[in-house]
């Protein structure tokens, strides 16, 4: 169980694409680490956009940041939802200070952008925020998963098993 005793913070909220929230998660735990849903309310179930339900586990005022190792940011349209928490880009912010583990996919990056950590970032993303991500001062590439640092980044769906091998690497490699 290569992320025994890892801790990871994955945001949920209306909307969230349903596969870009629930394969992570799923890896994740097969992996050994503990994902913790968090929303706006705890004990909250939202909807992805196909249906898929997830329950919250807490709300974003009840966790504390430094008892995570990584962070993950589904698409979907939740990341527009998302962004305009002043938690969510606070913890955001955290990890990046940190050099801690941040997942996006697809309009995940939104959040980042919201965030203000991108610039001179090399990254990926659905080619709809394509011009959103290199505004922000990234740097975007055409690639199916791509990690600068700390920071992996994935464009969809059919990219998730690239995707979570970067991802998972992240933490096992360190991201420093």
């Amino acid at each position: 169980m290569t992320l025994k005793n890892k801790r990871i913070l994955a945001l949920v909220s209306d909307d969230f694409e349903d596969l870009e929230l629930w394969y992570p998660v799923y890896r994740l735990r097969e992996a050994g680490a503990t994902v913790d849903l968090v929303g706006e309310k705890a004990k909250t179930v939202y909807t992805g956009k196909y249906g898929v339900p997830a329950t919250s586990d807490y709300s974003f005022d009840e966790i504390k940041k430094e008892e995570y190792d990584g962070i993950l940011v589904p698409g979907g349209w939740s990341p527009d939802k998302l962004r305009r928490y002043p938690a969510v880009l606070d913890f955001v912010r955290y990890f990046d200070q940190e050099k801690k583990p941040i997942g996006q996919i697809c309009h995940a990056g939104w959040v980042l952008i919201s965030a203000g950590i991108l610039d001179g970032v090399n990254v990926t993303s659905t080619p709809g925020i394509k011009d959103d991500m290199t505004n922000a001062g990234a740097t975007w590439h055409d690639v199916p998963a791509i990690t600068d640092g700390h920071i992996i980044s994935s464009r969809r769906p059919p990219d998730l098993p690239e995707y979570m091998q970067q991802y998972i690497a992240a933490f096992e490699n360190g991201t420093k």
